[in-house]
């Protein structure tokens, strides 16, 4: 296009189309048209001329999207909840879902949408009974259109209204801490005279190295010295980097210990294992005229052979990767050799020969064929760095389905351009970092005995009890602030919120509060025994850290340090 568009905007692509997608979902989910997704967020959010712009752009982006989805015969997310909407009129739609469900039973409403919401209202008024469960102090899911408000409203359509308070997980002392946290935070939660101090343990710290290893000591002696099971333990913190990923999972490693990790937000480019399928497949496909980069191919060999350091992988890439093109380990000269050792020469051969020979005999096959050939036949066979890695293999089986669905989805686009190529397509889709890493084995969580680690609302999301909760960088302000977010606001283009008002900074601060509220709740209720908080002065990049979740530890602390009036008199 002619007009430089977000040309002020400093993120990635992939989260510029994921703001745009989110913008059409929330109108469709709400009920108003996509045409007015910039006016309502410009008459919400005064943020001077280039903002609007920016608004203006993400809206005029949504619209030539949908043209496309309409004038291709797509469906997205949001095209989908506008043609049922449409199909909900008809009589002979109606007709069929009420004559074939008489009895309801909705779980969780809190976390569903007002579009949602508004069909169970309709399916309420025919059905011959109907159980609904609502949580309070819920709605985790409202960045994605959840409205636990718009949810509560459906009680008056039951017959029956019964509040239930007692809970079969957290002791006294747990509900006290997660009570009285969320009342000072103003989050609807009456505060608690049990002492909470025994729920939980606190550790400071200077430098954040020297938290991680606290942590690792305390899981070790929970899982060695207790008898602890590893899947009764998370790690949890408000951002999961790389670099507090690395340092847990080799630690832990280090103990005896297998640890896991989910980011669903995490674009599938980025994780390890994908990276080296992917520059497998460049390599193994030269007909794309894609080859890796050097450092690409060195990384991916790294990652793929069992124990092999960069050091190497870079001195075999340097040697025997010409013209896009690996060549034997027999090429290198004596000293080379021993020096990378004939060991991992054996292995990078097998390799090398695996891909040869695909390329030899390949007869265009599916892309997420040669990814699920490629783990099965090498990388996951002993010598190899897939194999007994859970993330790994988790991660390889989520690029499979990925690139499967992407194959079934859009298949029938031959049908307009008979050249595409959809396995090539894919791939590049991929680098760009459009795909995330989401899938539902991610969320089944006790199936392997390790640690799990993520970030906080992906454990909560889960929705399951664990023994022992590690809360990491609890100085952090990522526990209560939003990520930013340019194109999109969810609270704005909410049903809740009045169009026209104006968000002001207090709105801000206060949502902010309750969001963090809910999750100390939603954690605390979630949690049988303790929850270790782990601090550093300093962050991973050498910040100080003030956050809202340790200003309110800190007045939870002093609030019982204080003797009461009776041990006064005493």
């Amino acid at each position: 296009n002619e007009r430089d568009y977000f040309n002020s905007v400093r993120i990635d692509r992939a989260r510029l189309y994921s703001q745009i997608v989110d913008n059409m979902n929330k109108a469709a989910l709400v009920g108003f048209p996509i045409a007015e997704i910039g006016a309502r967020l410009k008459a919400a959010l005064r943020g001077g001329v280039e903002q609007e712009h920016i608004y203006d752009d993400a809206r005029t982006c949504a619209l030539a999207f949908r043209d496309y989805c309409l004038a291709h015969n797509l469906l997205d997310f949001s095209l989908q909840v506008e043609v049922f909407r449409r199909l909900w009129q008809l009589p002979q739609a109606r007709h069929y879902i009420n004559s074939r469900f008489k009895h309801l039973i909705i779980d969780n409403v809190e976390e569903d949408n007002p579009a949602s919401h508004r069909f169970l209202t309709d399916l309420l008024a025919t059905c011959d009974s109907a159980f609904i469960i609502y949580d309070h102090n819920a709605g985790f899911r409202n960045f994605l259109g959840a409205d636990g408000d718009n949810a509560y409203r459906l009680k008056q359509h039951c017959d029956i209204a019964q509040q239930l308070t007692n809970t079969f997980v957290s002791r006294p002392e747990l509900r006290s801490l997660g009570a009285n946290l969320a009342a000072r935070l103003g989050a609807g939660a009456d505060s608690d005279s049990t002492d909470p101090r025994s729920a939980f343990i606190v550790e400071t710290h200077r430098y954040h190295p020297q938290m991680i290893n606290w942590v690792i000591d305390q899981i070790a002696a929970l899982v060695h010295g207790e008898g602890v099971a590893p899947n009764e333990i998370v790690v949890l913190a408000p951002y999961l980097s790389d670099v507090l990923r690395f340092g847990l999972a080799e630690g832990l490693n280090a103990r005896g210990i297998k640890a896991r990790s989910h980011r669903p937000s995490r674009a599938l480019r980025d994780e390890p294992a994908a990276r080296a399928l992917l520059t497998f497949a460049r390599l193994a496909h030269p007909g794309w005229q894609l080859p890796p980069n050097a450092f690409d191919l060195a990384f991916a060999l790294m990652i793929a052979i069992d124990g092999l350091d960069l050091i190497r992988a870079k001195l075999l890439t340097e040697i025997l990767y010409r013209k896009g093109a690996l060549h034997p380990f027999a090429e290198i000269r004596e000293t080379a050799q021993n020096r990378i050792t004939y060991e991992f020469g054996e292995r990078y051969d097998r390799l090398h020969n695996w891909i040869n020979d695909y390329i030899v005999g390949e007869s265009a096959p599916a892309i997420d064929i040669f990814f699920r050939q490629i783990f099965g036949e090498v990388l996951s066979q002993p010598g190899f760095g897939f194999h007994r890695d859970y993330d790994a293999s988790n991660t390889s089986m989520n690029l499979v389905d990925s690139a499967r669905n992407f194959r079934w989805a859009l298949d029938f686009i031959r049908n307009y351009d008979a050249d595409i190529d959809l396995a090539k397509d894919y791939v590049r889709m991929v680098d760009r970092g459009v795909i995330a890493n989401f899938y539902l084995r991610d969320w089944v969580m006790n199936t392997e005995d390790s640690i799990f680690i993520a970030p906080a609302y992906t454990f909560l999301l889960n929705n399951r009890p664990v023994d022992y909760q590690f809360w990491l960088n609890i100085g952090s302000e990522g526990w209560s602030r939003r990520l930013y977010q340019p194109l999109t606001h969810p609270y704005v283009l909410s049903l809740g919120w009045q169009a026209g008002t104006v968000w002001t900074d207090d709105d801000e601060q206060q949502m902010s509060r309750q969001a963090l509220g809910r999750l100390i709740l939603g954690l605390t209720r979630r949690c049988r025994q303790t929850v270790y908080l782990g601090y550093s002065e300093l962050s991973e990049s050498g910040n100080e850290q003030r956050g809202l979740l340790l200003d309110t530890l800190q007045g939870l602390l002093r609030q019982f340090a204080q003797p009461t009036a009776t041990q006064q008199e005493g």
